[in-house]
């Protein structure tokens, strides 16, 4: 232990010696860091093959390390948000020189060490902002300091860090199935039933898994992480570090706290607690519920109240790291109490419809004013679904649709229009749906009638792929994100795993390769070519075209799989 502690002292305040070794995935090292995980807690060193939890206070940066004794060793680095986004890059440090400034030999002063190891710049290697679990993963990295800088501009924070340079062997975080989503099986007016595949983590690896379901009735979430976060939110939410037992000195010098004053009260902070030397945030009541369920892949939420919406994630957990992964979260719609049949449709907003497999479901718009016309914009997020539209009892229109469809019907004076949807014979259906009588407006970006992808093969290269898609006569914004998937991807896995409801804001960083402006007045030749590079030789990878309307509103293409060519 005291060769530990000279290892971490060497990683903040930079010694003579560049001879010691910091904590790395030497195994007799890795079980004394394991055993007093504490220690670490406290510090600025990241163990490998462990997660830790720190905290931020707001638009104060935060620096961790993390040693890699070899040149060619994978590195994988993964932060979780647990509240706020956060900003973060990952770095490799340049350690500072032996022997002093001047040439004397003996060792510099403290302050002016400590000033080396934040002063130095380094080389960035991946950077982040968002509140998404993102990781940084490298098959072969170069032996080094490497230094993670955390930094959170919305307000007091904590998260999580893990890093590791055996990822291949640790698999520390469960694996999604191929369809990581969360399905609504059976809507009632107080009952839920949720379905999920299971996680190749306990029927291949045998590891053990405990399934954890959260519902609330604001928003999905990211991390369980989130949601704990969320839940502790009660009394006393993001309490405050106490200073000297939360955080070393060191820490708080970095922060801005004179080291002579540790344990004073601070004046930022909000209303005290009754704990002396702490400062607490109030918050209402948060109104979050989590139930584990151990290895089971179904479940029934009962206790819910009628008419209300309601957000459902899963998370699958390991119980021997503790470390979880979330599926894709879904959202659903109790039923309502009262015998009304029909949901009454708002002139002008977007509604959230759920119908249940083979399902019906009924929707009343009555315009308050006299109109000449009504329009009906219905958004299948999934599947297909069965569009019925009536007028005083009359059957005006009744179509399949798949994706985005406009519907403009002539109005007469106090008309009722009652729209019924069926379900298809897969799974739930999910539809946003806009009904209106003022003809300028339009929730959703236009579509061409082609929303196919269309790839080039005589372009395809062994690291980039180029393909064109027709776009539209008005002025709008186009974003194109990848993804790589296993050559077998098939049409049946692309159609499970898109819900085009879900725009740009849901995909990774990492994914998105560029946004641009682009319109045509002749529709002819509103066609858009683009070519992304930067591919790996004989990979398959899923192209997504978003395009996004000025009320933020997006629609999605047809996704595509293209495949770059093994030899060239």
């Amino acid at each position: 232990m005291v060769l530990l502690h000279w290892c971490l002292l060497w990683l903040l305040f930079p010694l003579t010696s560049r001879t010691q070794k910091l904590p790395t995935r030497d195994e007799e090292l890795f079980q004394m860091q394991i055993r007093d995980k504490a220690f670490f807690h406290d510090s600025s060193v990241i163990p490998d093959g462990a997660e830790i939890s720190s905290y931020l206070f707001k638009d104060t940066p935060r620096r961790y390390f993390f040693m890699v004794e070899e040149d060619n060793t994978p590195l994988s680095v993964t932060v979780t948000p647990c509240d706020a986004p956060l900003e973060w890059k990952l770095s490799l440090q340049e350690l500072p020189e032996e022997g002093s400034a001047d040439g004397s030999g003996d060792p510099e002063p403290l302050d002016q060490q400590k000033q080396q190891v934040t002063d130095v710049k380094g080389t960035e290697l991946f950077s982040y902002k968002g509140n998404d679990v993102e990781y940084f993963l490298s098959s072969s990295s170069p032996s080094g300091l490497y230094q993670l800088e955390l930094l959170s501009t919305e307000k007091d924070t904590h998260f999580k860090v893990y890093a590791t340079t055996t990822p291949e062997s640790d698999q520390p975080y469960p694996e999604l199935p191929y369809d990581p989503r969360v399905d609504v099986t059976s809507l009632g007016r107080t009952t839920v039933t949720l379905v999920w595949k299971p996680s190749p983590t306990a029927s291949m690896l045998k590891q053990p898994i405990e399934y954890c379901v959260v519902i609330n009735k604001e928003h999905n979430f990211k991390s369980l992480c989130a949601v704990e976060t969320k839940m502790n939110a009660d009394d006393t939410f993001m309490m405050a570090p106490k200073p000297g037992l939360d955080f070393n000195p060191f820490d708080f010098a970095h922060f801005g706290f004179p080291a002579d004053n540790l344990g004073k009260d601070r004046s930022f902070l909000a209303k005290p607690s009754p704990k002396v030397g702490r400062h607490v945030y109030w918050r209402p009541k948060v109104d979050i519920q989590k139930i584990c369920i151990g290895n089971k892949n179904i479940f029934t939420v009962s206790d819910l109240k009628p008419d209300t919406q309601y957000y459902f994630d899963v998370f699958m957990v390991n119980t021997n790291s503790n470390l979880s992964t979330a599926y894709v979260g879904t959202f659903a719609k109790t039923k309502e109490e009262a015998k009304q049949k029909a949901v009454e449709l708002k002139d002008g907003r977007v509604t959230d419809v759920f119908v249940k497999r083979r399902g019906t479901k009924f929707l009343r718009f009555a315009p308050v004013s006299t109109h000449q016309k009504a329009s009906f914009f219905v958004y299948s997020c999934l599947d297909t679904v069965q569009v019925q539209v009536k007028r005083d009892g009359k059957l005006l229109l009744s179509q399949n649709v798949e994706g985005i469809r406009h519907f403009q019907l002539r109005g007469k004076p106090k008309a009722k229009y009652l729209i019924r949807l069926r379900g298809n014979r897969k799974a739930t259906s999910m539809l946003k749906i806009l009904a209106t009588t003022k003809p300028n407006k339009q929730a959703f970006p236009s579509l061409p009638e082609d929303t196919r992808i269309k790839a080039f093969d005589k372009l395809r290269t062994c690291s980039s792929v180029t393909v064109a898609w027709v776009g539209t006569q008005e002025r709008r914004k186009f974003c194109i994100y990848k993804k790589e998937v296993d050559g077998n991807y098939s049409e049946d896995q692309k159609r499970r795993e898109q819900n085009r409801c879900l725009g740009p804001d849901t995909r990774k960083k990492s994914e998105k390769v560029l946004c641009k402006y682009f319109h045509s007045p002749n529709r002819k030749k509103a066609v858009t070519t683009e070519t992304i590079k930067d591919l790996q030789p004989g990979k398959s990878y899923l192209l997504d075209v978003y395009v996004v309307g000025h009320g933020g509103h997006s629609v999605k293409y047809q996704s595509k799989v293209v495949k770059t060519r093994k030899v060239c």
